[in-house]
C-alpha cells in the first residue's frame, strides 16, 4: 500500500497556484472556490458524474441500496500509515459493507479552516482518490466551506456512501444468538493507538501503524462463498469491540 500512495502522489505533483493557504474566499463559491476545485477535486477525482459540475449527482439504481454517512474530525489529520482523506472513505465504504451492501458512490464535503496550506489539502486529496481507488467506489459529489481560523481543526469532511445490496446477505442485529461465532479479521486498537502515538507524543520500539483499510471486498468474498450464514457485521470504530 506504501509503494501505491508513493506512486500516486508523484504522479500527482502540487498544481501551481497564485496562493498557498485556503482563505475564506475559497469558501463563498465564487471564482476562487472555482479554481481550488478545478486544481484539486475535479483534477484529481475526475469521473463522468463529477465532470458535469452539478449541483449533484444523477443515479442510475436498480434493486435495493443501503445508504450511509459518517462524519471525520480526527486530530491529527496525519498519522502513520494514512491520513483523513483515507480515513473518510474506508469509513463510508466499510459501513456500506457491514450492512451487507457493494459500494459504488460517495458524496465528499469538506469543511475547511481558514490558513490551511494547500498542500496539506493536496495530500488529503490524494488520500481521498487513493482509498477510492482501492475500494472501487467514484466521489460523485460534494461541497467545501470554509469557516474562520480557530473554528475547526485544519479540516473537516463528511462522506454520505450509496451501495447496492448483495443478493445473499442477511445482516440485522436481531439474528444474534447465544453461542454464535465471532471472528475478527484483524488486530485490535492498532488504529487508534497509531494516532495515540502522534497525538500524546508516545514512542515505542518500532511505529505503530493505522491499519485502515476498506473491507468490501472481504466482505464480498464472504458473502459470495457463505451468505445468509454470516448474521451481523460490525466495523469496531468508536468504542472498540467492546
Amino acid at each position: 500500500m506504501v509503494e501505491q500512495k508513493l506512486s500516486i502522489q508523484l504522479n500527482c505533483p502540487l498544481p501551481k497556484l497564485d496562493f498557498d493557504v485556503i482563505t475564506l474566499g475559497h469558501g463563498s463559491g465564487g471564482l476562487l472556490t472555482h479554481r481550488l476545485l478545478d486544481a484539486g477535486v475535479f483534477a484529481l477525482l475526475e469521473n463522468e458524474y463529477l465532470n458535469e459540475e452539478h449541483d449533484g449527482a444523477f443515479l442510475h439504481l436498480e434493486g435495493k441500496h443501503a445508504f450511509t454517512t459518517d462524519s471525520f474530525v480526527i486530530s491529527p489529520i496525519f498519522f502513520p500509515g494514512g491520513n483523513i482523506g483515507e480515513l473518510a472513505v474506508n469509513g463510508t465504504v466499510n459501513d456500506l459493507a457491514m450492512c451487507g451492501a457493494i459500494p459504488e458512490y460517495l458524496s465528499l464535503g469538506f469543511i475547511l479552516e481558514e490558513g490551511l496550506k494547500m498542500e496539506e489539502l493536496w495530500e488529503v486529496i490524494l488520500g481521498v482518490k487513493n482509498a477510492a481507488q482501492e475500494a472501487g467506489v467514484k466521489i460523485v459529489t460534494g461541497d467545501t466551506k470554509v469557516v474562520e481560523k480557530g473554528k475547526a481543526d485544519k479540516i473537516f469532511i463528511n462522506t454520505t456512501g450509496v451501495g447496492r445490496l448483495h443478493p445473499d446477505a442477511a445482516i440485522a442485529l436481531n439474528r444474534i444468538k447465544t453461542g454464535d461465532k465471532i471472528i475478527i479479521s484483524g488486530e485490535v486498537a492498532t488504529h487508534g493507538m497509531a494516532i495515540m502515538s502522534v497525538r500524546e507524543g508516545l514512542e515505542f520500539e518500532s511505529t505503530i501503524q493505522s491499519d485502515s483499510a476498506s473491507l468490501n471486498a472481504l466482505v464480498k468474498a464472504l458473502l459470495d462463498e457463505i451468505g445468509q450464514d454470516i448474521k451481523f457485521l460490525r466495523d469496531p470504530t468508536r468504542g472498540g469491540v467492546a
